[in-house]
């Protein structure tokens, strides 16, 4: 099934029109034209099929025939990933966790964060395009970057997490993941937490964990954790 994506149709939708940009792909690039279906999702776990009553490049409109509602998942992922030096990392990252089911992401700045600036226009476009090429009908909810210390001040439910490379006491997180619950994440920089990030969260009850034996970079770390939560609910 090919999935598009419109943030705009609701279940009360009888028709609407897809951007000029999206009408040229689905009309000039795909070839679609009047009375072809196209499956579109509004990411909000709505699947509508609908059929193209006016093939246009600059404005393609179609009828809603029906639509039905996916479930949302009995658990939640939270990751908070620092930014990577190379911004191309943190993008990958962003694709395969959303592949995976990740359900929201949040950018903190840390003491070591080499990058502080984020622009998350193209962040919202690449877990768009990994949501509608994965097949799936809940987007991913991409916050504003924040810093470490604002982050973790704010009130986060359910389990909390902190994974961090200091040779201190740490749990495996394969080992703590109950299944069906709400899970929060942190993830620092190249260069780690700092030692006051780390004993900050900890006060704040975040866990102290591990995701193994061996040194991951972040945007790796990142993406096995998304993975083990997904997996442990399984």
């Amino acid at each position: 099934m090919q999935l598009f994506y419109n943030p705009d149709i609701t279940n009360e939708s009888v028709q609407f029109s897809f951007d000029k940009e999206e009408s040229k792909h689905i009309i000039k690039v795909l070839r679609k034209k009047e009375s072809d279906i196209l499956h579109v999702t509004n990411g909000l776990g709505y699947l509508f099929t609908t059929e193209i009553i006016l093939a246009s490049e600059k404005k393609c409109t179609v009828k809603i025939n029906s639509f039905e509602q996916q479930k949302a998942t009995d658990f939640y992922i939270h990751l908070a990933v620092a930014p990577t030096k190379m911004n191309d990392r943190y993008e990958w990252f962003l694709e395969k966790a959303t592949e995976i089911g990740i359900h929201e992401i949040t950018p903190i700045i840390c003491d070591h964060s080499e990058r502080t600036i984020i622009k998350t226009e193209r962040f919202d476009k690449i877990v768009q395009s990994a949501m509608k090429q994965s097949n799936q009908f809940f987007l991913p909810k991409l916050n504003e970057a924040v810093s470490f210390r604002q982050f973790i001040n704010q009130n986060h439910e359910g389990c909390l997490y902190i994974a961090h490379c200091e040779e201190t006491e740490k749990k495996l997180l394969k080992n703590e993941i109950q299944p069906k619950q709400h899970y929060t994440l942190l993830i620092g920089p190249e260069g780690d937490f700092s030692s006051k990030e780390i004993s900050l969260a900890l006060e704040k009850k975040y866990t102290a964990v591990s995701l193994g034996n061996t040194r991951l970079r972040t945007e790796t770390a990142a993406v096995v954790a998304c993975h083990s939560f997904v997996y442990s609910n399984e």
